[in-house]
């Protein structure tokens, strides 16, 4: 695998087919490692620096970065990483597969001392994610794909010795079918925008909670709740592992149009557009 820069090596392809099972079981390993990684820093707000689009990272991050990097290097040398700690390059070519990263999703809540941070993995295949892990490791709660369409949570504290998904006790995810009626939505803590608001009205909203980074997409994906619309920007890492999840849970995340949301949007930068994401059932504004 090329060095976790962005670059024209991105046009590997891999020689096999992806082992989803695998994965889940290196990655869950790798989740726990950097999740004990963050902890290890939390609270810490001597440590925060700010990139050049005035958004903080800390050494929880780097620290994180390093520890899912080296394991993607020895699972799968041949399909090229993007993460949001070492990307250098935003808008190079990207082939057809290739893995995004963010180490900690939700540095704002990290800061201040929140528990909806999380680390994700996603890997992209002709367009859309096919795996994804989420792990919160304030939260113990761990979310990964271990099958096509099979998504299974479990509870996990962090560990600097890692973890054996055989071992954790699993639960597979399923998203519920929203009552149109009662709908229960999930907004951005730190990103609510009056966009998202007009959104919202056009449904029967009977419960509504605030969430950090992509524990709202667990939250659908487990059942508790029925639709995340997020209309303000993010980046391709802070979504593909949520997205994975979600839809292995037989929820939804589409684009205003109702298309399936896609990625490898080099020519934007690796920038999202406005996505919503939902449970099994995708409504219709009244």
């Amino acid at each position: 695998m090329s060095a976790p820069r962005h670059t024209t090596a991105a046009l590997a392809e891999p020689a096999t087919v992806f082992d989803l099972r695998a994965a889940a079981q290196v990655l869950t390993d790798a989740a726990a490692k950097a999740g004990a990684a963050i902890m290890a820093h939390y609270g810490a707000t001597d440590e925060i620096d700010y990139k050049e689009d005035n958004s903080p990272v800390t050494q929880a991050d780097r620290d994180a970065n390093d520890i899912l990097e080296a394991a993607l290097r020895d699972f799968a040398p041949s399909i090229p990483v993007v993460s949001e700690e070492t990307a250098t390059d935003r808008k190079a070519p990207l082939g057809r597969t290739f893995f995004l990263v963010d180490p900690l999703d939700g540095t704002k809540e990290f800061i201040k001392k929140r528990s909806d941070f999380t680390v994700n993995v996603g890997l992209i295949e002709d367009g859309f994610p096919c795996f994804g892990i989420v792990y919160a490791p304030a939260r113990g709660l761990l979310a990964v794909t271990v099958a096509d369409g099979v998504a299974i949570e479990a509870s996990m504290p962090p560990s600097a010795a890692g973890a054996d998904l055989d071992v954790l006790t699993q639960k597979r995810l399923h998203a519920r079918a929203a009552d149109p009626a009662a709908v229960t939505a999930l907004v951005s803590l730190s990103h609510l925008d009056a966009k998202t608001e007009e959104f919202l009205e056009g449904f029967s909203v009977a419960e509504r909670s605030g969430a950090g980074s992509s524990v709202k997409f667990l939250e659908i994906a487990r059942g508790n709740a029925d639709v995340y619309p997020r209309l303000a920007p993010t980046m391709e890492w802070d979504t593909a592992a949520g997205q994975a999840v979600l839809e292995a849970a037989g929820g939804h995340v589409v684009d205003m149009k109702g298309a399936r949301f896609a990625y490898g949007k080099s020519d934007a930068g690796l920038k999202n557009g406005s996505f919503v994401a939902w449970g099994r059932t995708v409504l219709t504004p009244r």
